[in-house]
This record gives structure tokens, C-alpha cells and sequence, in this order.
């Protein structure tokens, strides 16, 4: 019997920082308890341990169970964290947003998902013919299956 549990992908090892195994993590989420003190993140290489981790500017320095040589870190260089998804009925997951049909208000399909753009204000639903919408105005989600949307009047009407 195989494990098929689902992972998120959610940071990457940049490179080494000092002499004794630290590395600087490039963070790709906001969910900064993925690098808590016995965080166990896996890796194509296994599982790696969270001993310490701090901010560093944008970044994060981590210090990772069994690796205490700049040798050992530097060999992390371009390594992808995983993680199991966290529980949170709040949250939109972007794994859940890909290839959802998009239903406004009206019952009106708009298309389905094919990218998740960032942006400052909010993040934008990419469908497949172009289209952009704020994640601000998801009110409901199927996983991977359907996004309703409440879009304001005028909003995607061609001029």
C-alpha cells in the first residue's frame, strides 16, 4: 500500500548562511508555524526536522536537524519544502482553485481556473481566457471543482 498523501509545496532552500549549517529559506506562504521548533518539512532527499528558524530580512534562517556544516547546507542549495495542508475552514488554498469552474451570482460561468496571479491587493483568479478576478470576491469553494463568485455590477462588462 502506497502513502498518497496530499503535500503543498511551501518554501525553498536558497543557500547556505555561516559555518554551521544554516540556511536561508525562501518562505512561500504566510503560515509561518511551517517552520516551528519540530516543524518536519519533506524533501525530494526526505524528511528534514526544523531545530531553530528565524526572520532574516524577506527570508528565513533555519537550522535543520543533522545538518551543522556549511558543506552539508550548501548541498541544500535549491531544495523544495513540502508540507501536509493545514486545517483552517477560513483559508483559501490555491491547490483548491486550479481548473474550478467560475459561477457568478447570476449563475453565469465565467471559466475555469488556470493560474493564481499575485497581487498586492489581492490575489487575482486567472481563467482560461484571461480573465482576472480578486480573490476578494470568492464567497464559496468546491475544491477543484467550483468558485462562486460576487462580482460588482459593471465590473467584467466589455466596453
Amino acid at each position: 500500500m502506497t502513502d498518497e498523501r496530499t503535500t503543498l509545496e511551501v518554501g525553498r532552500i536558497v543557500k547556505a548562511h555561516g559555518l554551521k549549517g544554516q540556511v536561508i529559506v525562501d518562505l512561500w506562504t504566510d503560515r509561518d508555524e511551517r517552520l516551528a521548533k519540530k516543524s518536519v518539512l519533506e524533501t525530494p532527499r526526505g524528511p528534514m526536522t526544523v531545530i531553530a528558524a528565524a526572520r532574516h530580512q524577506e527570508r528565513w534562517i533555519v537550522t535543520f536537524e543533522g545538518v551543522t556544516t556549511r558543506e552539508g547546507a550548501d548541498a541544500l542549495r535549491g531544495v523544495v519544502l513540502s508540507a501536509e495542508p493545514l486545517e483552517d475552514d477560513d483559508a483559501i488554498w490555491i491547490h483548491e482553485l486550479f481548473q474550478a469552474l467560475v459561477v457568478d451570482q447570476r449563475g453565469r460561468e465565467l471559466g475555469r481556473v488556470v493560474d493564481v496571479e499575485a497581487n498586492p491587493a489581492s490575489d487575482l483568479l486567472v481563467l482560461e481566457d484571461g480573465i482576472l478576478i480578486p480573490l476578494t470576491f470568492v464567497t464559496a469553494i468546491e475544491a477543484n471543482e467550483r468558485i462562486d463568485v460576487n462580482i460588482p455590477d459593471g465590473l467584467l462588462e466589455e466596453a
